[in-house]
Protein backbone atom coordinates (compact mmCIF):
# COMPACT_ATOMS: atom_id res chain seq x y z
CA UNK A 1 0.00 0.00 0.00
CA UNK A 2 3.09 2.31 0.12
CA UNK A 3 2.84 4.74 -2.06
CA UNK A 4 -0.82 4.20 -3.19
CA UNK A 5 -2.40 7.19 -4.63
CA UNK A 6 -6.07 8.41 -5.28
CA UNK A 7 -7.22 10.82 -7.77
CA UNK A 8 -9.65 13.22 -6.64
CA UNK A 9 -12.32 14.78 -9.12
CA UNK A 10 -10.61 18.08 -8.73
CA UNK A 11 -7.47 16.28 -10.53
CA UNK A 12 -5.11 17.06 -7.12
CA UNK A 13 -3.41 14.22 -6.52
CA UNK A 14 -4.31 12.63 -3.38
CA UNK A 15 -1.08 10.60 -1.20
CA UNK A 16 -2.24 8.23 1.83
CA UNK A 17 0.41 8.17 4.33
CA UNK A 18 -0.56 4.57 6.06
CA UNK A 19 2.63 4.87 7.76
CA UNK A 20 3.26 7.47 10.12
CA UNK A 21 6.66 6.02 11.06
CA UNK A 22 8.19 6.12 7.33
CA UNK A 23 8.09 9.92 7.63
CA UNK A 24 11.84 9.20 9.60
CA UNK A 25 12.84 6.52 7.07
CA UNK A 26 11.46 3.96 5.19
CA UNK A 27 10.78 1.91 8.03
CA UNK A 28 8.58 -0.97 8.98
CA UNK A 29 4.90 -0.42 10.29
CA UNK A 30 4.83 -0.12 13.92
CA UNK A 31 3.61 -2.79 15.94
CA UNK A 32 -0.11 -1.63 16.64
CA UNK A 33 -1.02 -2.07 20.31
CA UNK A 34 -4.52 -3.89 20.27
CA UNK A 35 -5.89 -1.56 23.31
CA UNK A 36 -5.09 1.72 21.37
CA UNK A 37 -7.70 3.03 18.07
CA UNK A 38 -5.19 2.93 15.20
CA UNK A 39 -4.78 6.80 13.58
CA UNK A 40 -6.69 7.41 10.35
CA UNK A 41 -4.17 7.97 7.63
CA UNK A 42 -3.25 11.89 6.75
CA UNK A 43 -4.08 13.01 3.43
CA UNK A 44 -1.87 15.47 1.60
CA UNK A 45 -2.85 17.02 -1.55
CA UNK A 46 -0.24 18.09 -4.26
CA UNK A 47 -0.89 20.30 -6.89
CA UNK A 48 -0.06 19.28 -9.99
CA UNK A 49 1.04 21.41 -12.62
CA UNK A 50 -0.54 19.24 -15.44
CA UNK A 51 -3.98 19.41 -14.20
CA UNK A 52 -4.66 23.12 -15.90
CA UNK A 53 -4.75 20.64 -19.33
CA UNK A 54 -7.76 19.24 -18.00
CA UNK A 55 -9.71 22.40 -17.99
CA UNK A 56 -10.00 22.48 -22.09
CA UNK A 57 -11.06 26.13 -22.29
CA UNK A 58 -11.40 25.74 -26.44
CA UNK A 59 -14.18 23.35 -25.98
CA UNK A 60 -16.17 25.24 -23.64
CA UNK A 61 -18.60 26.60 -26.13
CA UNK A 62 -20.04 24.21 -29.05
CA UNK A 63 -18.99 25.70 -31.97
CA UNK A 64 -16.02 26.82 -30.36
CA UNK A 65 -15.81 30.83 -29.30
CA UNK A 66 -14.67 32.87 -32.06
CA UNK A 67 -11.73 35.45 -32.02
CA UNK A 68 -12.60 38.97 -31.11
CA UNK A 69 -12.43 40.74 -34.77
CA UNK A 70 -10.67 43.80 -35.32
CA UNK A 71 -13.22 46.86 -35.31
CA UNK A 72 -13.07 48.99 -37.58
CA UNK A 73 -12.71 52.10 -35.38
CA UNK A 74 -10.96 51.84 -32.16
CA UNK A 75 -12.62 54.65 -30.32
CA UNK A 76 -15.78 56.25 -31.30
CA UNK A 77 -18.62 58.40 -29.34
CA UNK A 78 -22.16 56.90 -28.58
CA UNK A 79 -25.31 58.48 -28.10
CA UNK A 80 -28.24 57.24 -25.21
CA UNK A 81 -31.53 59.24 -25.99
CA UNK A 82 -33.05 58.49 -23.43
CA UNK A 83 -37.01 60.30 -24.90
CA UNK A 84 -40.02 61.03 -23.31
CA UNK A 85 -43.13 58.94 -24.87
CA UNK A 86 -46.53 60.35 -25.27
CA UNK A 87 -49.92 58.96 -26.85
CA UNK A 88 -49.08 61.28 -29.94
CA UNK A 89 -47.08 58.82 -32.46
CA UNK A 90 -46.08 61.23 -35.44
CA UNK A 91 -45.12 63.64 -32.08
CA UNK A 92 -42.65 61.18 -30.81
CA UNK A 93 -41.30 59.91 -34.36
CA UNK A 94 -40.25 63.89 -34.77
CA UNK A 95 -39.21 64.47 -30.92
CA UNK A 96 -37.09 61.22 -31.70
CA UNK A 97 -35.63 62.66 -35.03
CA UNK A 98 -34.41 65.99 -33.19
CA UNK A 99 -32.74 63.84 -30.91
CA UNK A 100 -30.92 61.63 -32.79
CA UNK A 101 -29.85 65.02 -35.28
CA UNK A 102 -28.79 66.65 -32.02
CA UNK A 103 -26.55 63.71 -30.78
CA UNK A 104 -25.20 63.46 -34.45
CA UNK A 105 -23.90 67.48 -33.70
CA UNK A 106 -22.44 66.42 -30.87
CA UNK A 107 -20.33 63.67 -32.43
CA UNK A 108 -22.09 60.38 -31.84
CA UNK A 109 -21.46 57.38 -34.88
CA UNK A 110 -23.73 55.48 -32.76
CA UNK A 111 -27.06 56.48 -31.75
CA UNK A 112 -29.29 54.14 -29.11
CA UNK A 113 -32.52 55.08 -28.64
CA UNK A 114 -34.88 53.22 -25.81
CA UNK A 115 -37.37 50.16 -26.32
CA UNK A 116 -41.24 51.13 -27.38
CA UNK A 117 -40.15 54.98 -27.94
CA UNK A 118 -43.16 55.96 -30.86
CA UNK A 119 -46.17 54.38 -28.45
CA UNK A 120 -47.20 53.74 -25.38
CA UNK A 121 -46.08 50.73 -22.91
CA UNK A 122 -49.55 48.55 -22.75
CA UNK A 123 -50.60 45.67 -24.17
CA UNK A 124 -53.66 47.84 -25.54
CA UNK A 125 -51.65 49.95 -27.27
CA UNK A 126 -49.14 47.76 -28.97
CA UNK A 127 -51.51 46.37 -31.79
CA UNK A 128 -52.78 50.39 -32.59
CA UNK A 129 -49.01 51.99 -32.78
CA UNK A 130 -47.78 48.06 -34.53
CA UNK A 131 -46.06 48.57 -37.49
CA UNK A 132 -45.60 46.65 -41.14
CA UNK A 133 -41.54 46.51 -41.22
CA UNK A 134 -41.52 44.63 -44.54
CA UNK A 135 -44.37 47.07 -45.96
CA UNK A 136 -42.13 49.93 -45.01
CA UNK A 137 -43.48 53.69 -46.67
CA UNK A 138 -46.54 54.61 -44.81
CA UNK A 139 -46.88 51.88 -43.30
CA UNK A 140 -43.95 52.08 -41.09
CA UNK A 141 -43.28 55.90 -40.38
CA UNK A 142 -40.91 55.44 -37.28
CA UNK A 143 -39.11 52.54 -39.42
CA UNK A 144 -39.12 55.19 -42.39
CA UNK A 145 -37.89 58.21 -40.67
CA UNK A 146 -35.01 56.02 -38.71
CA UNK A 147 -33.40 55.14 -42.16
CA UNK A 148 -33.66 58.11 -43.42
CA UNK A 149 -32.08 60.02 -40.79
CA UNK A 150 -29.24 57.00 -40.65
CA UNK A 151 -28.83 57.78 -44.24
CA UNK A 152 -28.60 61.99 -44.05
CA UNK A 153 -26.99 62.03 -41.07
CA UNK A 154 -24.07 58.96 -42.13
CA UNK A 155 -24.34 57.17 -38.33
CA UNK A 156 -25.10 53.67 -37.17
CA UNK A 157 -28.42 53.86 -35.54
CA UNK A 158 -29.99 50.79 -32.98
CA UNK A 159 -33.42 51.96 -32.95
CA UNK A 160 -34.91 51.06 -29.50
CA UNK A 161 -37.85 49.09 -30.14
CA UNK A 162 -41.08 49.45 -31.79
CA UNK A 163 -44.02 46.96 -32.13
CA UNK A 164 -44.05 45.15 -35.11
CA UNK A 165 -47.00 43.71 -37.01
CA UNK A 166 -46.12 40.73 -39.19
CA UNK A 167 -49.17 39.05 -40.45
CA UNK A 168 -51.04 38.41 -37.42
CA UNK A 169 -48.74 38.76 -34.92
CA UNK A 170 -47.10 41.58 -33.18
CA UNK A 171 -43.47 41.76 -31.65
CA UNK A 172 -41.42 43.75 -30.27
CA UNK A 173 -38.71 44.92 -32.89
CA UNK A 174 -34.98 46.67 -32.33
CA UNK A 175 -33.95 47.67 -36.19
CA UNK A 176 -30.62 48.19 -36.82
CA UNK A 177 -29.61 50.65 -39.64
CA UNK A 178 -25.97 51.42 -41.46
CA UNK A 179 -24.78 54.79 -42.54
CA UNK A 180 -26.29 53.79 -45.60
CA UNK A 181 -29.45 53.77 -44.54
CA UNK A 182 -30.16 50.51 -45.14
CA UNK A 183 -31.63 47.68 -42.58
CA UNK A 184 -28.50 45.67 -40.97
CA UNK A 185 -30.00 43.80 -38.35
CA UNK A 186 -33.42 43.51 -36.87
CA UNK A 187 -34.19 42.01 -33.38
CA UNK A 188 -37.62 40.36 -32.02
CA UNK A 189 -37.26 40.29 -28.42
CA UNK A 190 -36.48 36.99 -27.19
CA UNK A 191 -37.55 36.73 -23.84
CA UNK A 192 -40.83 38.26 -22.95
CA UNK A 193 -42.00 40.37 -20.11
CA UNK A 194 -44.12 38.61 -18.41
CA UNK A 195 -44.07 38.55 -14.37
CA UNK A 196 -46.18 38.84 -11.42
CA UNK A 197 -44.86 41.26 -8.14
CA UNK A 198 -47.94 41.06 -6.04
CA UNK A 199 -48.85 44.42 -4.80
CA UNK A 200 -46.11 45.64 -6.86
CA UNK A 201 -46.28 44.91 -10.67
CA UNK A 202 -48.19 42.80 -13.12
CA UNK A 203 -47.53 42.33 -16.79
CA UNK A 204 -47.60 39.92 -19.58
CA UNK A 205 -45.97 40.49 -22.77
CA UNK A 206 -47.58 37.79 -24.13
CA UNK A 207 -51.53 38.81 -24.09
CA UNK A 208 -50.27 40.47 -27.53
CA UNK A 209 -47.02 39.99 -28.49
CA UNK A 210 -45.11 36.83 -29.52
CA UNK A 211 -41.22 36.05 -28.79
CA UNK A 212 -38.67 36.35 -31.66
CA UNK A 213 -36.53 33.30 -32.07
CA UNK A 214 -33.47 34.36 -33.13
CA UNK A 215 -30.93 35.95 -31.59
CA UNK A 216 -28.83 39.22 -33.39
CA UNK A 217 -25.30 40.27 -33.76
CA UNK A 218 -24.56 42.58 -36.39
CA UNK A 219 -21.54 43.71 -38.16
CA UNK A 220 -21.62 47.91 -38.10
CA UNK A 221 -19.05 50.76 -38.95
CA UNK A 222 -18.35 51.00 -35.12
CA UNK A 223 -18.13 47.31 -34.72
CA UNK A 224 -19.41 43.70 -33.97
CA UNK A 225 -22.88 44.39 -31.96
CA UNK A 226 -25.09 42.02 -30.21
CA UNK A 227 -28.72 43.20 -29.91
CA UNK A 228 -31.37 42.19 -26.79
CA UNK A 229 -34.18 44.24 -25.39
CA UNK A 230 -34.85 44.78 -22.09
CA UNK A 231 -36.28 41.09 -20.22
CA UNK A 232 -33.56 39.64 -22.91
CA UNK A 233 -30.83 41.21 -20.57
CA UNK A 234 -31.74 39.22 -17.66
CA UNK A 235 -30.32 35.83 -19.48
CA UNK A 236 -27.25 35.52 -19.61
CA UNK A 237 -26.59 33.34 -22.02
CA UNK A 238 -27.67 35.37 -24.01
CA UNK A 239 -24.87 37.99 -23.53
CA UNK A 240 -22.44 35.12 -23.61
CA UNK A 241 -23.34 33.78 -26.85
CA UNK A 242 -22.70 37.02 -28.20
CA UNK A 243 -19.58 37.61 -26.54
CA UNK A 244 -18.95 33.97 -28.51
CA UNK A 245 -19.79 35.46 -31.43
CA UNK A 246 -17.22 38.03 -31.56
CA UNK A 247 -19.35 40.95 -30.08
CA UNK A 248 -17.61 44.34 -29.25
CA UNK A 249 -20.66 46.32 -27.72
CA UNK A 250 -24.25 45.00 -26.51
CA UNK A 251 -27.30 47.23 -26.66
CA UNK A 252 -30.22 46.90 -24.56
CA UNK A 253 -33.27 49.30 -25.14
CA UNK A 254 -35.12 48.63 -21.96
CA UNK A 255 -37.94 50.10 -19.92
CA UNK A 256 -37.17 48.37 -16.55
CA UNK A 257 -40.53 49.44 -14.24
CA UNK A 258 -40.29 50.99 -10.70
CA UNK A 259 -40.15 47.54 -8.88
CA UNK A 260 -37.18 45.83 -10.58
CA UNK A 261 -35.56 49.26 -11.75
CA UNK A 262 -33.81 50.02 -8.26
CA UNK A 263 -32.89 46.93 -7.68
CA UNK A 264 -31.99 45.40 -11.16
CA UNK A 265 -31.04 47.76 -14.11
CA UNK A 266 -27.78 48.74 -12.77
CA UNK A 267 -26.92 45.50 -11.82
CA UNK A 268 -27.66 43.90 -14.47
CA UNK A 269 -25.95 45.66 -16.90
CA UNK A 270 -22.98 45.68 -14.88
CA UNK A 271 -22.81 42.01 -15.06
CA UNK A 272 -23.35 41.37 -18.22
CA UNK A 273 -20.42 43.79 -19.34
CA UNK A 274 -17.79 41.90 -16.21
CA UNK A 275 -19.15 38.15 -16.94
CA UNK A 276 -18.10 38.64 -20.67
CA UNK A 277 -15.75 41.46 -20.80
CA UNK A 278 -16.99 44.14 -23.31
CA UNK A 279 -19.30 47.17 -23.55
CA UNK A 280 -22.86 47.19 -22.65
CA UNK A 281 -24.95 50.55 -23.51
CA UNK A 282 -28.73 50.48 -22.78
CA UNK A 283 -31.58 53.28 -23.39
CA UNK A 284 -34.57 53.94 -21.94
CA UNK A 285 -37.79 56.14 -22.21
CA UNK A 286 -37.81 59.15 -19.58
CA UNK A 287 -39.96 58.03 -16.93
CA UNK A 288 -43.40 59.58 -16.62
CA UNK A 289 -45.47 59.68 -13.16
CA UNK A 290 -48.87 59.92 -15.07
CA UNK A 291 -48.39 56.89 -17.63
CA UNK A 292 -50.24 53.23 -16.41
CA UNK A 293 -46.21 51.92 -17.48
CA UNK A 294 -43.64 53.93 -14.91
CA UNK A 295 -40.22 53.54 -16.39
CA UNK A 296 -37.35 53.90 -14.09
CA UNK A 297 -35.03 55.31 -16.82
CA UNK A 298 -31.51 55.88 -15.81
CA UNK A 299 -29.92 54.95 -19.42
CA UNK A 300 -26.14 54.28 -18.96
CA UNK A 301 -22.98 52.71 -20.64
CA UNK A 302 -20.86 50.50 -18.78
CA UNK A 303 -17.47 49.13 -19.47
CA UNK A 304 -15.45 45.92 -20.07
CA UNK A 305 -14.10 45.93 -16.25
CA UNK A 306 -18.18 46.15 -15.08
CA UNK A 307 -17.48 50.15 -14.56
CA UNK A 308 -20.40 52.84 -15.14
CA UNK A 309 -18.59 55.27 -17.58
CA UNK A 310 -21.77 57.38 -17.81
CA UNK A 311 -25.47 57.14 -16.87
CA UNK A 312 -28.95 59.47 -16.93
CA UNK A 313 -30.94 60.07 -14.09
CA UNK A 314 -34.81 59.39 -15.35
CA UNK A 315 -35.53 62.84 -16.51
CA UNK A 316 -35.00 63.28 -20.68
CA UNK A 317 -31.95 63.28 -21.91
CA UNK A 318 -29.17 62.99 -24.13
CA UNK A 319 -25.60 61.93 -23.23
CA UNK A 320 -22.99 61.18 -25.74
CA UNK A 321 -19.84 59.22 -24.51
CA UNK A 322 -16.86 57.39 -26.07
CA UNK A 323 -16.32 53.78 -26.29
CA UNK A 324 -12.58 52.64 -26.50
CA UNK A 325 -12.24 49.34 -27.40
CA UNK A 326 -8.93 48.74 -26.25
CA UNK A 327 -10.18 48.40 -23.06
CA UNK A 328 -11.45 44.81 -23.91
CA UNK A 329 -7.97 43.43 -24.61
CA UNK A 330 -6.76 45.11 -21.73
CA UNK A 331 -9.31 43.88 -19.24
CA UNK A 332 -9.02 40.29 -20.92
CA UNK A 333 -5.26 40.36 -20.70
CA UNK A 334 -5.87 41.52 -16.77
CA UNK A 335 -8.35 38.94 -16.32
CA UNK A 336 -7.86 35.87 -18.98
CA UNK A 337 -11.47 34.22 -18.41
CA UNK A 338 -11.18 33.14 -21.74
CA UNK A 339 -8.25 30.86 -20.85
CA UNK A 340 -9.87 29.74 -17.37
CA UNK A 341 -13.00 28.11 -18.64
CA UNK A 342 -13.68 24.36 -17.69
CA UNK A 343 -14.37 22.51 -20.68
CA UNK A 344 -14.23 19.62 -19.38
CA UNK A 345 -17.25 20.87 -16.43
CA UNK A 346 -19.86 23.10 -19.18
CA UNK A 347 -20.44 24.36 -22.23
CA UNK A 348 -22.19 26.73 -23.85
CA UNK A 349 -24.08 25.51 -27.15
CA UNK A 350 -24.76 28.18 -29.87
CA UNK A 351 -27.49 26.45 -31.60
CA UNK A 352 -27.86 28.58 -34.42
CA UNK A 353 -24.73 27.89 -35.56
CA UNK A 354 -24.58 24.29 -34.73
CA UNK A 355 -27.44 23.95 -36.56
CA UNK A 356 -25.82 26.25 -39.29
CA UNK A 357 -23.06 23.63 -40.00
Amino acid sequence: MRGALAVRPSAALLAVDLFPSSRRGFLLPHRRNPCVAPRPPRHRLYTVSAMASAFKPEESGVPPALQLPTPPVSKFKIALCQLSVTPDKERNIAHARQAIEEAARKGAQLVLLPEIWNSPYSNDSFPVYAEDIEAGGDAAPSFSMLSEAARSLQITIVGGSIPERSGDRLYNTCCVFGTDGNLKGKHRKIHLFDIDIPGKITFKESKTLTAGEHPTIVDTDVGRIGIGICYDIRFQELAMLYAARGAHLLCYPGAFNMTTGPLHWELLQRARAADNQLFVATCSPARDSGAGYIAWGHSTLVGPFGEVIATTEHEEAIIVEEIDYSLIELRRSNLPLANQRRGDLYQLVDVQRLNSK
